[in-house]
């Protein structure tokens, strides 16, 4: 998976992220790069995952959500529905101990609603750093 038209992120586990954006727009569909592989265990639909995470959207400079700076992971279950679609699809099959990047257009986010609150719009492409912490 070619990184073409992803953000440029520190590659670096544990990092408070750093998104840069080229000029480019954002990717259609769901994509994720993994910045570092981890060598845990592999994430599997149903498990309960911790990470931490860092929610921009596209193009901006400003997180919308972010457990790296609230200095408190998260945990839920992957896979079922308990998150954005995007999540779902993206973190199962992923080893604790990675980094990845993805970008999630409104169908596997928010939808049309978006998150006004959050200044999340519903044509918006999100952009996710997630570090793998534990699964379970």
């Amino acid at each position: 998976m070619s990184a073409q038209s992803m953000p440029e992120v520190n590659a670096e586990f544990g990092a408070l992220p750093q998104i840069v954006f080229g000029e480019d727009q954002a990717p259609q569909g769901l994509r994720t790069v993994e910045l570092v592989e981890g060598d845990g265990p592999v994430v599997r639909r149903g498990d309960t995952v911790t990470v931490n995470y860092h929610g921009v959207v596209w193009g901006s400079g400003k997180a919308f959500d972010s457990s790296f700076e609230r200095h408190q992971p998260a945990s839920f279950g992957i896979g079922v529905g308990q998150v954005i679609k995007g999540w779902d699809q993206s973190v199962p099959g992923h080893n604790v101990g990675s980094r990845l990047v993805v970008s999630i257009p409104p169908e596997y986010g928010y939808g049309s609603r978006g998150v006004p609150q959050a200044g999340i719009g519903g044509g918006d492409t999100l952009v996710f750093v997630i570090d793998i912490i534990s699964t379970r």
